[in-house]
């Protein structure tokens, strides 16, 4: 047995909580461990759907711990607004499934705030960039958490010392507030919204990696959860239209407290296409019928957002980086239905960048605008896959396809995922098993 870590190999939307939510059925403790309520994950469920963005997504299945790590931002507003939607689909959560580091850092109004004021100076500037962020405050947490003056879970059972942290925090953001011709925040203010949440959040704080430690020597599978995809990570990702956190496998280590010799099997969940929410550089993007096609057969709208997906061909030489930069294992293939019907299939296999050949994106911002994508054509298949549970169910050029996939990025296929359903999906290898 082995602990499982799941990543996404792309620009995130890759179906994560499907596979995550298929996989807890082995697991005993599901982890998150980065990002923060601007991760989307759906999970359908014997026809009932649930819609989580900062909750690990085992708290849907009965005897099974699910874990906040303190690589995780939690907006403590939106955590309990989770639980209660949750508790109303008949979820029940309590301390006796759900555990919150006492170490991760708490996202505030101020930060949401000011996430939008600075999008918001972006659109309307010439000369500034434009990320394209969720508003949620996630960047300005992450900010004052590497500031060293951010507001951890932990601090909400310390009232004496929290009103200096406080202090501290808003002689930071005022200056910047006031910068930027907003008004400042008053010390009340922050104060009245902690001590509000005061109460419920404190029960899930847990010494995390203290926890873990004990579970992974007592024998429990563990499963890391990823949010958002690799090429969104701060460092590895198309910077800076990235998010703000590290999103590839090793902070799964970093952002749960285990050390990196606990992390077993790298899972890398892999759209079969491409997509993309948000601004930055995408190669293969398709604004034709054949984008639109994708787009609207996919669902490909955020969970979190609502936010139209920008769509395009798979791209093997970016998951070819994301398995380099994540040490992934094998793959789980999603969505492969979604190219039911067409004619003809591309896959980008690199591209040119100034009429020169390269095999992967560089980390220019300027070269990735004008790289160009170099495909392969494959024939398509008009049977459907929807639904398949053995490779005895695929059409032959849909066989071809998977195969030209795992070529050309360096690793095999683990799960095959057919629908949204989490039964239909084809296991080659049980991560937990290799």
């Amino acid at each position: 047995m082995t602990n499982v870590v799941v990543i996404g190999s792309q620009w995130g939307d890759e179906g994560k909580g499907k596979i995550v939510d298929w996989l807890s059925e082995r697991a005993d403790i599901v982890v998150r461990f980065q990002g923060g309520h601007n991760a989307g994950h759906t999970l359908v469920i014997d026809g009932t759907s649930y819609k989580l963005s900062l909750l690990p997504s085992g708290v849907v299945r009965p005897g099974k711990m699910a874990v906040i790590g303190n690589g995780v931002v939690v907006d403590p507003h939106a955590l309990i607004a989770e639980i209660d939607k949750l508790e109303k689909q008949g979820v029940k959560i309590s301390p006796e499934n759900l555990r919150i580091a006492d170490n991760a850092t708490l996202i505030l109004s101020l930060h949401r705030e000011l996430d939008g004021i600075r999008e918001d100076a972006a659109s309307n500037s010439n000369s500034g960039v434009k990320i394209g962020t969720t508003r949620r405050g996630i960047g300005p947490a992450y900010e004052d958490k590497v500031g060293r003056r951010a507001i951890r879970i932990m601090d909400l059972a310390d009232l004496e010392t929290l009103p200096g942290k406080v202090e501290r925090l808003l002689t930071h953001h005022n200056a910047l507030r006031r910068g930027l011709g907003e008004n400042e925040v008053t010390h009340e203010t922050i104060m009245q919204e902690l001590t509000s949440v005061a109460d419920r959040v404190l029960p899930y704080r847990e010494t995390i990696w203290l926890m873990l430690d004990k579970e992974r020597r007592r024998g429990a599978r563990i499963l890391f959860e990823g949010a958002q995809g690799s090429l969104l990570d701060i460092d590895h990702g198309t910077y800076p239209f990235v998010t703000s956190s590290n999103t590839v496998a090793g902070q799964a280590s970093a952002g749960s407290g285990m050390g990196p010799g606990s992390l077993g099997y790298i899972l890398g969940i892999t759209k079969a296409y491409t997509t993309r929410v948000g601004e930055g550089p995408f190669p293969t993007e398709l604004t034709d019928e054949i984008g639109q096609f994708l787009g609207e057969k996919g669902r490909e709208f955020g969970t979190v957002t609502g936010r139209k997906r920008r769509c395009g061909w798979f791209d093997a030489a970016l998951v070819r980086q994301s398995v380099a930069t994540n040490g992934i294992t094998g793959i789980a293939l999603t969505k492969l239905d979604v190219l039911d019907g067409l004619d003809e299939l591309k896959i980008c296999v690199g591209y040119t960048l100034d009429g020169k050949d390269i095999d992967h994106l560089p980390a220019s911002q300027g070269q990735q605008a004008r790289v160009e994508p170099v495909y392969i054509t494959l024939e398509g298949w008009k049977e459907s896959t929807v639904g398949a549970r053995s490779w005895a169910d695929l059409p032959a050029q849909a066989i071809k396809y998977v195969r030209q996939v795992e070529e050309l990025i360096g690793a095999p296929v683990a799960l095959l995922s057919t629908s949204p359903e989490r039964d239909d999906t084809i296991l080659v290898t049980d991560p937990f098993e290799d």
